[in-house]
């Protein structure tokens, strides 16, 4: 498997976890802004700004939790970057 399908398979992922935090959010409104967010924060180690291969998955889903697209092209750069040896 190559760093293109591994960012493809992380973001697919990323995105049916993604569905499910919604459905939880329509269930229990603000659920996302109370609870999530700041969890998420925590998982995705934010405050580093290199982060390492675990913080990964966390940071591709805290990219679905804003507007913009997901970009793959920039997994892709983090994988390169963080499995380069």
């Amino acid at each position: 498997m190559n760093h293109q399908q591994l960012a493809e398979l992380l973001a697919g992922i990323a995105k049916a976890q993604n569905a499910v935090l919604d459905a939880v959010d329509r269930a229990q409104p603000g659920f996302k802004a109370t609870h999530l967010t700041s969890v998420l924060n925590v998982a995705a180690n934010i405050r580093t700004p290199d982060p390492r291969l675990i913080d990964l998955p966390s940071r591709i889903l805290m990219r679905y939790q804003g507007r913009a697209a997901i970009d793959t092209a920039a997994i892709v750069a983090d994988l390169d970057r963080l499995l380069a040896e």
